[in-house]
């Protein structure tokens, strides 16, 4: 496995979040962190990504205990990892490439010739025009923007992908576009992917196995297949949504 959590617990002052949290990823699958709104799907997401500390257990991530490395180590791990947030969070002072390239820029030491270069293959990869390259944030559609800063996150190469609800603010089409994409890269990069969502579509497709975060505790975690063999699961109600064409 390449991410286990044991005996996770988070809080804000004295307000419990999670209470003794326990699960792991695999290695290139695609795991998605659901639950209600308020039950700290995001809030997780950060406990791997050094941005909220726990408040006991641990994360370990490829085989280390995420806090309790010491600068140097955190630093490796951080560059192991890549996140693309909610709306994308791009640039609007700098194009396309130049927002791809920035990470390569402030890590790499490459020429700028070369880190175009790569900034654009990654451009491609995720399935934009190289005409793209030069137009500004405020240019581009939702989804192309959402197709950039998926560019950005894999500029590194990264093991582990962190995406925080990628299809939030995309029309139907879109979405299921953006979904077959992180697909792809799962099977074309090998990386592993985690994924904040309520997007029932992308629950019913394209995660291997999620879990649902409930009343502090983890409800169910397990594959969709796993989840409709239970006479009642947390995920009924948006269930009859989608079975209804979402009335």
């Amino acid at each position: 496995m390449i991410i286990k959590a044991t005996d996770l617990t988070t809080k804000f002052g004295e307000r419990v979040i999670h209470d003794g949290l326990n699960f792991h990823v695999k290695e290139a699958e695609i795991y998605g962190l659901l639950g209600g709104s308020g039950t700290g799907k995001s809030t997780l997401m950060k406990t791997m990504i050094y941005l909220k500390k726990p408040s006991a257990g641990k994360i370990e991530m490829l085989g280390r205990d995420l806090w309790s490395l010491d600068e140097a180590a955190r630093q490796e791990i951080k560059l192991a990892c890549s996140v693309m947030f909610q709306f994308g969070a791009l640039y609007t002072s700098m194009n396309v490439l130049e927002n791809i390239y920035i990470l390569l820029k402030e890590y790499s030491g490459m020429s700028e010739r070369s880190m175009r270069e790569i900034a654009m293959f990654w451009l491609q990869k995720v399935g934009l025009s190289e005409n793209v390259a030069l137009q500004y944030p405020s240019e581009l559609s939702g989804g192309m923007k959402k197709r950039v800063a998926m560019a950005r996150a894999l500029v590194l190469s990264p093991k582990i992908l962190f995406l925080d609800e990628p299809n939030s603010g995309l029309d139907p089409s879109s979405a299921r576009a953006f979904d077959e994409l992180v697909v792809e890269l799962r099977d074309t990069l090998g990386v592993t992917v985690v994924m904040v969502t309520h997007d029932i579509d992308s629950i019913c497709t394209i995660l291997d196995r999620f879990l649902i975060l409930q009343d502090k505790k983890i409800a169910f975690e397990g594959t969709f297949e796993q989840l409709m063999q239970m006479p009642e699961n947390p995920l009924e109600e948006l269930l009859k949504t989608r079975k209804n064409g979402g009335k």
